[in-house]
């Protein structure tokens, strides 16, 4: 299991790396809001992988409600980069 997490947290964090080489490079806002977005989702899922490895719930718990406010602040960048319209 440890050499499977191991893997995992390898993964995600070759995706924080690619993301934030695309969020130096993206020409417009909208491109890096998505990115910027995939880091914060493959940090939470690093951190998911060691809560895992820990066994500790209580780890669990705050990256849920971090997720939550993560989905939050997609929905209010969507809001502002279209202006308010729907």
């Amino acid at each position: 299991m440890r050499v499977v997490v191991s893997i995992c947290i390898l993964i995600l964090a070759a995706a924080i790396i690619v993301g934030l080489m695309r969020v130096l490079t993206a020409k417009d806002l909208g491109s890096r809001a998505i990115v910027s977005d995939l880091m914060y989702f493959a940090a939470l899922g690093i951190l998911t992988m060691f809560g895992m490895l820990a066994s500790s719930s209580i780890v669990l718990d705050a990256i849920f409600l971090a997720s939550m406010v993560g989905i939050l602040a997609t929905i209010a960048l969507a809001r502002i980069l279209t202006r308010g319209q729907r």
